[in-house]
């Protein structure tokens, strides 16, 4: 294969002017549109940076405030939690006094009829007594007469 040194000159100029021509009309076009593109791409990287840089701000801002969040649930759960344990003990002693009350009444209570059955008790022992004596001084009695009235009395006293 042989080469022609002269086709080669050829294309070689042919080339340069081609590159002259296009450096003359279009290298300035091509170069602005490769600035333009390369500043667009630039914004662009500069922007998803500023972007991600926000997120993770939003991110962090975020969790601070799920923290806080929480934080703030288990402070009104705790409150929450010590006021049912304050009603509930409210309720208890509540119960407890009304309980002493009640027994208190019934106490009282217990001691009236108490002192309501000694009195009748006592009514009934002086009627008897006072009936006792009438029959006594109605009738002449002899000790065996009077150890008898004795003996029903105190059978009717219940001693």
């Amino acid at each position: 294969m042989d080469i022609d040194i002269s086709i080669v000159l050829m294309t070689l100029v042919n080339f340069f002017i081609l590159v002259l021509i296009l450096k003359h009309f279009f290298w300035e076009k091509i170069q602005l549109t490769i600035e333009e593109r390369q500043n667009y791409v630039d914004e662009k990287l500069i922007k998803a940076d500023e972007d991600s840089q926000k997120a993770k701000m939003y991110l962090l801002e975020n969790q601070r405030i799920l923290q806080s969040a929480k934080e703030e649930g288990k402070k009104i759960t705790e409150k929450q939690k010590e006021k049912g344990n304050k009603i509930y003990q409210e309720i208890i002693d509540n119960a407890n006094e009304e309980a002493k009350s009640l027994l208190e009444r019934a106490k009282v209570e217990i001691q009236r009829e108490k002192e309501k059955a000694e009195y009748e008790v006592k009514k009934q022992a002086v009627d008897l007594a006072v009936q006792l004596s009438i029959k006594a001084l109605e009738e002449n009695m002899d000790e065996s007469k009077h150890r008898q009235l004795i003996g029903d009395f105190i059978t009717k006293v219940g001693m």
